[in-house]
Protein backbone atom coordinates (compact mmCIF):
# COMPACT_ATOMS: atom_id res chain seq x y z
CA UNK A 1 0.00 0.00 0.00
CA UNK A 2 2.67 2.70 0.92
CA UNK A 3 4.44 1.77 -2.25
CA UNK A 4 1.09 2.08 -4.73
CA UNK A 5 0.38 5.75 -2.67
CA UNK A 6 4.08 6.67 -3.68
CA UNK A 7 3.48 5.63 -7.01
CA UNK A 8 0.12 7.72 -7.44
CA UNK A 9 2.11 10.83 -6.12
CA UNK A 10 5.04 10.45 -8.13
CA UNK A 11 1.93 10.48 -10.94
CA UNK A 12 0.13 13.20 -9.97
CA UNK A 13 3.69 15.48 -9.65
CA UNK A 14 4.86 14.56 -13.46
CA UNK A 15 1.34 15.41 -14.89
CA UNK A 16 1.68 18.30 -12.94
CA UNK A 17 4.77 19.89 -14.23
CA UNK A 18 3.88 18.08 -17.95
CA UNK A 19 0.90 20.33 -17.46
CA UNK A 20 2.57 23.74 -16.32
CA UNK A 21 5.53 22.75 -19.10
CA UNK A 22 2.53 23.17 -21.82
CA UNK A 23 0.94 26.01 -20.32
CA UNK A 24 4.72 27.93 -20.96
CA UNK A 25 5.13 27.06 -24.01
CA UNK A 26 1.74 27.87 -25.26
CA UNK A 27 2.13 30.94 -23.66
CA UNK A 28 5.81 31.88 -25.58
CA UNK A 29 4.58 30.96 -28.57
CA UNK A 30 1.33 33.35 -28.06
CA UNK A 31 3.52 35.86 -27.16
CA UNK A 32 5.80 35.48 -30.05
CA UNK A 33 4.89 36.98 -33.39
CA UNK A 34 3.73 35.55 -36.82
CA UNK A 35 6.01 35.09 -39.72
CA UNK A 36 3.86 37.01 -41.44
CA UNK A 37 4.04 39.69 -38.93
CA UNK A 38 7.99 39.61 -38.66
CA UNK A 39 7.30 40.23 -42.63
CA UNK A 40 5.29 43.06 -42.79
CA UNK A 41 7.20 44.87 -40.15
CA UNK A 42 10.92 44.45 -42.44
CA UNK A 43 8.64 45.28 -44.96
CA UNK A 44 7.85 48.91 -43.24
CA UNK A 45 10.99 49.54 -42.33
CA UNK A 46 12.54 49.53 -46.26
CA UNK A 47 9.74 51.24 -46.96
CA UNK A 48 10.01 53.62 -44.45
CA UNK A 49 13.21 55.80 -46.44
CA UNK A 50 11.66 55.79 -49.58
CA UNK A 51 8.08 56.80 -48.26
CA UNK A 52 9.63 59.92 -46.97
CA UNK A 53 12.00 60.59 -50.03
CA UNK A 54 8.70 60.54 -52.51
CA UNK A 55 7.16 63.01 -49.32
CA UNK A 56 10.16 65.37 -49.88
CA UNK A 57 9.88 65.51 -53.25
CA UNK A 58 6.30 66.14 -53.46
CA UNK A 59 6.53 68.66 -50.66
CA UNK A 60 9.29 70.54 -52.73
CA UNK A 61 8.40 70.34 -56.05
CA UNK A 62 4.39 72.11 -54.54
CA UNK A 63 6.20 74.75 -52.84
CA UNK A 64 8.01 75.48 -56.45
CA UNK A 65 4.40 75.54 -57.63
CA UNK A 66 3.24 78.37 -55.24
CA UNK A 67 6.69 80.58 -55.49
CA UNK A 68 5.65 80.22 -59.22
CA UNK A 69 2.24 80.91 -58.64
CA UNK A 70 2.03 83.73 -55.58
CA UNK A 71 5.25 85.80 -57.60
CA UNK A 72 5.24 89.24 -58.49
CA UNK A 73 4.71 90.50 -61.76
CA UNK A 74 7.97 90.89 -63.71
CA UNK A 75 7.91 94.40 -64.09
CA UNK A 76 7.53 94.93 -60.24
CA UNK A 77 11.23 95.08 -58.86
CA UNK A 78 13.04 95.89 -56.21
CA UNK A 79 10.38 95.54 -53.58
CA UNK A 80 10.87 93.00 -50.23
CA UNK A 81 8.03 90.17 -51.55
CA UNK A 82 10.35 89.94 -54.67
CA UNK A 83 13.55 89.47 -52.95
CA UNK A 84 12.14 87.21 -49.99
CA UNK A 85 10.63 84.95 -53.12
CA UNK A 86 13.75 84.90 -55.06
CA UNK A 87 15.79 83.65 -51.64
CA UNK A 88 12.61 81.02 -50.88
CA UNK A 89 13.62 79.77 -55.13
CA UNK A 90 17.27 79.32 -54.06
CA UNK A 91 16.84 77.65 -50.99
CA UNK A 92 14.53 75.63 -52.61
CA UNK A 93 16.52 74.81 -55.82
CA UNK A 94 19.13 73.79 -53.58
CA UNK A 95 17.99 71.33 -51.78
CA UNK A 96 15.62 69.79 -54.28
CA UNK A 97 19.40 69.52 -56.19
CA UNK A 98 20.39 67.06 -53.87
CA UNK A 99 17.43 65.04 -54.58
CA UNK A 100 18.17 64.80 -58.13
CA UNK A 101 16.23 67.58 -59.38
CA UNK A 102 18.86 68.93 -61.82
CA UNK A 103 18.41 70.32 -65.30
CA UNK A 104 19.40 67.71 -67.87
CA UNK A 105 18.31 69.02 -71.06
CA UNK A 106 17.37 72.39 -72.46
CA UNK A 107 15.20 72.07 -75.76
CA UNK A 108 14.62 75.20 -77.98
CA UNK A 109 11.58 75.06 -80.10
CA UNK A 110 10.87 78.02 -82.85
CA UNK A 111 14.19 79.80 -83.28
CA UNK A 112 15.64 80.16 -86.33
CA UNK A 113 17.42 83.85 -86.53
CA UNK A 114 17.81 84.59 -82.99
CA UNK A 115 21.52 84.24 -82.12
CA UNK A 116 21.98 81.16 -79.63
CA UNK A 117 24.58 82.92 -77.11
CA UNK A 118 22.39 85.87 -76.32
CA UNK A 119 19.18 83.36 -75.79
CA UNK A 120 21.40 81.39 -73.14
CA UNK A 121 22.35 84.53 -71.66
CA UNK A 122 18.78 85.58 -71.48
CA UNK A 123 17.33 82.75 -70.39
CA UNK A 124 20.40 82.45 -67.05
CA UNK A 125 20.30 78.35 -66.50
CA UNK A 126 22.71 75.56 -68.02
CA UNK A 127 22.74 71.98 -67.67
CA UNK A 128 23.67 70.85 -64.27
CA UNK A 129 21.81 73.82 -62.49
CA UNK A 130 18.69 73.41 -59.89
CA UNK A 131 15.29 72.77 -61.99
CA UNK A 132 13.47 75.25 -59.42
CA UNK A 133 16.44 77.71 -58.76
CA UNK A 134 15.08 80.03 -61.17
CA UNK A 135 12.21 81.70 -62.09
CA UNK A 136 10.36 80.93 -65.57
CA UNK A 137 8.74 84.39 -65.49
CA UNK A 138 11.43 86.38 -65.44
CA UNK A 139 13.30 84.20 -67.86
CA UNK A 140 10.26 84.55 -70.76
CA UNK A 141 10.71 87.85 -69.83
CA UNK A 142 14.28 88.64 -70.17
CA UNK A 143 13.74 86.86 -73.70
CA UNK A 144 11.20 88.33 -74.62
CA UNK A 145 13.63 91.83 -74.75
CA UNK A 146 15.32 90.20 -77.71
CA UNK A 147 14.77 91.88 -80.88
CA UNK A 148 14.19 89.31 -82.75
CA UNK A 149 11.75 87.32 -80.18
CA UNK A 150 7.76 88.39 -80.96
CA UNK A 151 6.47 86.16 -77.86
CA UNK A 152 8.11 83.23 -75.66
CA UNK A 153 7.70 80.56 -73.31
CA UNK A 154 9.68 78.82 -70.50
CA UNK A 155 8.17 75.52 -68.80
CA UNK A 156 9.61 73.12 -66.36
CA UNK A 157 9.19 69.78 -67.58
CA UNK A 158 10.04 67.09 -64.74
CA UNK A 159 12.42 65.77 -63.79
CA UNK A 160 15.16 67.71 -65.27
CA UNK A 161 13.89 69.19 -68.72
CA UNK A 162 13.37 73.28 -69.65
CA UNK A 163 11.98 73.91 -72.32
CA UNK A 164 11.66 77.10 -74.30
CA UNK A 165 9.37 78.19 -77.66
CA UNK A 166 9.66 81.06 -79.44
CA UNK A 167 7.65 83.19 -81.63
CA UNK A 168 10.33 84.93 -83.84
CA UNK A 169 9.68 88.58 -85.32
CA UNK A 170 9.70 88.36 -89.71
CA UNK A 171 11.84 91.05 -91.04
CA UNK A 172 9.79 92.89 -93.96
CA UNK A 173 11.82 95.48 -94.86
CA UNK A 174 15.49 96.82 -95.03
CA UNK A 175 15.34 100.77 -93.24
CA UNK A 176 18.21 103.21 -94.27
CA UNK A 177 18.32 105.90 -92.06
CA UNK A 178 21.13 108.19 -91.28
CA UNK A 179 23.39 106.22 -93.25
CA UNK A 180 22.75 102.86 -91.43
CA UNK A 181 20.63 99.52 -91.94
CA UNK A 182 18.26 97.20 -90.15
CA UNK A 183 15.69 95.24 -90.40
CA UNK A 184 12.13 95.81 -89.64
CA UNK A 185 8.56 93.59 -89.33
CA UNK A 186 5.49 94.87 -90.48
CA UNK A 187 4.91 96.94 -87.01
CA UNK A 188 7.79 98.74 -88.15
CA UNK A 189 9.59 97.20 -84.89
CA UNK A 190 13.21 97.07 -85.48
CA UNK A 191 14.16 93.56 -85.80
CA UNK A 192 18.15 93.72 -86.06
CA UNK A 193 20.82 95.45 -87.35
CA UNK A 194 23.76 92.94 -87.73
CA UNK A 195 23.73 90.54 -90.71
CA UNK A 196 21.41 92.84 -92.90
CA UNK A 197 23.24 91.94 -96.14
CA UNK A 198 21.61 88.18 -95.45
CA UNK A 199 17.95 90.09 -96.32
CA UNK A 200 19.46 92.15 -99.14
CA UNK A 201 15.80 90.87 -101.22
CA UNK A 202 13.74 92.34 -99.48
CA UNK A 203 12.37 95.95 -100.08
CA UNK A 204 14.77 98.93 -99.06
CA UNK A 205 12.78 101.87 -97.48
CA UNK A 206 14.57 105.06 -96.98
CA UNK A 207 14.02 107.98 -94.23
CA UNK A 208 12.63 108.97 -90.94
CA UNK A 209 9.58 107.59 -90.43
CA UNK A 210 9.66 105.15 -93.17
CA UNK A 211 9.36 102.13 -90.62
CA UNK A 212 5.46 103.38 -89.40
CA UNK A 213 4.35 103.79 -93.11
CA UNK A 214 6.38 101.25 -95.08
CA UNK A 215 3.54 98.22 -95.03
CA UNK A 216 0.55 100.40 -96.01
CA UNK A 217 3.34 101.60 -99.37
CA UNK A 218 4.65 97.97 -99.84
CA UNK A 219 1.13 96.19 -99.85
CA UNK A 220 -0.19 98.79 -102.15
CA UNK A 221 2.64 98.24 -104.62
CA UNK A 222 2.29 94.24 -104.28
CA UNK A 223 -0.99 94.63 -106.20
CA UNK A 224 0.83 96.53 -108.93
CA UNK A 225 3.44 93.43 -109.95
CA UNK A 226 4.90 95.29 -112.56
CA UNK A 227 5.27 98.79 -110.80
CA UNK A 228 7.00 96.63 -107.82
CA UNK A 229 9.43 94.40 -110.26
CA UNK A 230 10.73 98.54 -111.31
CA UNK A 231 11.26 99.93 -107.83
CA UNK A 232 14.46 99.53 -105.68
CA UNK A 233 13.70 101.91 -103.09
CA UNK A 234 11.25 103.63 -101.07
CA UNK A 235 12.04 106.97 -100.24
CA UNK A 236 9.45 108.99 -97.28
CA UNK A 237 9.97 112.53 -97.56
CA UNK A 238 9.08 114.62 -94.36
CA UNK A 239 7.18 112.01 -93.04
CA UNK A 240 3.94 112.58 -95.33
CA UNK A 241 4.47 110.80 -98.22
CA UNK A 242 6.96 108.53 -100.38
CA UNK A 243 9.50 108.73 -103.88
CA UNK A 244 9.93 105.65 -105.55
CA UNK A 245 13.07 105.24 -106.67
CA UNK A 246 13.21 103.15 -109.96
CA UNK A 247 16.08 101.12 -111.23
CA UNK A 248 16.46 103.69 -114.43
CA UNK A 249 17.47 106.26 -111.64
CA UNK A 250 13.58 107.98 -111.58
CA UNK A 251 12.08 109.42 -109.15
CA UNK A 252 8.06 108.47 -108.71
CA UNK A 253 6.27 111.41 -106.80
CA UNK A 254 3.31 110.16 -104.89
CA UNK A 255 0.82 111.94 -103.84
CA UNK A 256 0.35 112.68 -98.99
CA UNK A 257 -2.95 110.91 -99.70
CA UNK A 258 -4.09 108.10 -101.65
CA UNK A 259 -0.95 106.64 -102.86
CA UNK A 260 -2.67 103.51 -104.23
CA UNK A 261 -4.57 105.37 -106.48
CA UNK A 262 -1.61 106.92 -107.72
CA UNK A 263 0.23 103.43 -108.12
CA UNK A 264 -2.89 102.41 -110.20
CA UNK A 265 -2.23 105.60 -112.89
CA UNK A 266 1.64 104.69 -112.92
CA UNK A 267 0.78 101.05 -113.60
CA UNK A 268 -1.45 102.21 -116.33
CA UNK A 269 0.59 105.00 -117.83
CA UNK A 270 3.37 102.16 -117.94
CA UNK A 271 0.93 99.46 -119.86
CA UNK A 272 0.04 101.78 -122.56
CA UNK A 273 3.57 104.16 -122.95
CA UNK A 274 6.20 101.64 -121.32
CA UNK A 275 6.78 105.36 -119.05
CA UNK A 276 8.81 103.75 -116.48
CA UNK A 277 11.68 102.25 -118.66
CA UNK A 278 12.06 106.53 -120.26
CA UNK A 279 14.79 108.33 -118.79
CA UNK A 280 13.15 110.37 -117.03
CA UNK A 281 14.61 112.70 -113.46
CA UNK A 282 10.84 112.52 -112.00
CA UNK A 283 7.34 111.73 -112.87
CA UNK A 284 4.95 114.08 -110.81
CA UNK A 285 1.23 112.33 -109.30
CA UNK A 286 0.72 114.70 -106.83
CA UNK A 287 -1.91 116.27 -108.57
CA UNK A 288 -4.63 114.49 -108.86
CA UNK A 289 -6.19 115.31 -112.35
CA UNK A 290 -2.62 115.30 -114.30
CA UNK A 291 0.95 114.03 -114.16
CA UNK A 292 4.36 115.91 -114.32
CA UNK A 293 7.15 114.62 -116.72
CA UNK A 294 10.59 115.91 -115.84
CA UNK A 295 13.43 114.76 -119.08
CA UNK A 296 16.75 113.87 -117.07
CA UNK A 297 18.86 116.15 -119.53
CA UNK A 298 17.65 119.16 -117.03
CA UNK A 299 20.21 120.56 -114.39
CA UNK A 300 18.51 119.72 -110.76
CA UNK A 301 19.44 123.46 -110.19
CA UNK A 302 17.32 124.59 -112.79
CA UNK A 303 13.92 125.39 -113.38
CA UNK A 304 12.76 122.57 -115.13
CA UNK A 305 10.61 122.68 -118.27
CA UNK A 306 7.29 121.25 -117.16
CA UNK A 307 5.28 118.67 -119.66
CA UNK A 308 2.00 118.50 -118.03
CA UNK A 309 -0.01 114.97 -119.02
CA UNK A 310 -3.62 116.32 -118.08
CA UNK A 311 -5.41 113.24 -116.99
CA UNK A 312 -8.56 111.69 -119.25
CA UNK A 313 -11.99 112.25 -117.35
Amino acid sequence: MPMDGGAGNMSRVTQTRERRASSSKNQRMQDRPARMTILLRRQRRLLRPLGWGVLGISAVVGIGVLLHVAAPQPNINGNGASATLASLRKTLGEHTATLGMRIQDIVIEGRSNTPEPLLNAALGVRKGDPLLGFSVAEARQRIETLSWVENASVERRLPGTIVVKLTERRPFAIWQNQGKFVLIDRDGQIVADQDVATFRTLPLVVGAGAPAAATTLLDALKTEPEVKAHVIAAVRVNERRWNLRLQNGTDVLLPEDHPLEAIKRLAALHKEHELLDRPLQSVDLRLPDRMVLRPRSEAITEKPAIRTVRRQT
